[in-house]
């Protein structure tokens, strides 16, 4: 009798660890998704700005953009699309620092393209 109270109790143990890192998983990854539909965003107000020849507020919104990209990082570890954003819009901060709105706005484009597929 009280071996399987002892297996019954492992058991739900067992369940109740599996429930938690589930949930724990979900919501770091909800909490990256927001900073990368974040990131996205801003991305995009970069690339609007680059097009028009704005470097500095190019940089403004690309700087906001890899904040929320580096925080998603954080969260979605593993991920190679948020790497190779955070990567584009550290390249569009330097180009727009440098006055290179047009080479700015293509990094931050392809940063854009890398932060959609990481979602």
């Amino acid at each position: 009798m009280r071996r399987k109270w002892l297996l019954g109790a492992f058991v739900l143990s067992l369940a109740t660890g599996f429930l938690s890192v589930s949930l724990l998983s979900a919501v770091a990854l909800a909490a990256g998704n927001k900073h990368v539909s974040e990131a996205v965003e801003h991305a995009k107000e970069a690339i609007e700005h680059g097009k028009k020849g704005h470097a500095d507020v190019l940089v403004k919104h690309a700087e906001v953009a890899l904040k929320h990209a580096e925080m998603a990082q954080k969260d979605m570890k593993d991920n190679p699309h948020v790497a190779e954003g955070v990567k584009g819009l550290k390249d569009a901060v330097e180009h727009g620092k440098a006055g290179h709105a047009d080479v700015a706005t293509k990094s931050a484009e392809g940063a854009v393209m890398h932060l959609s597929e990481a979602k």
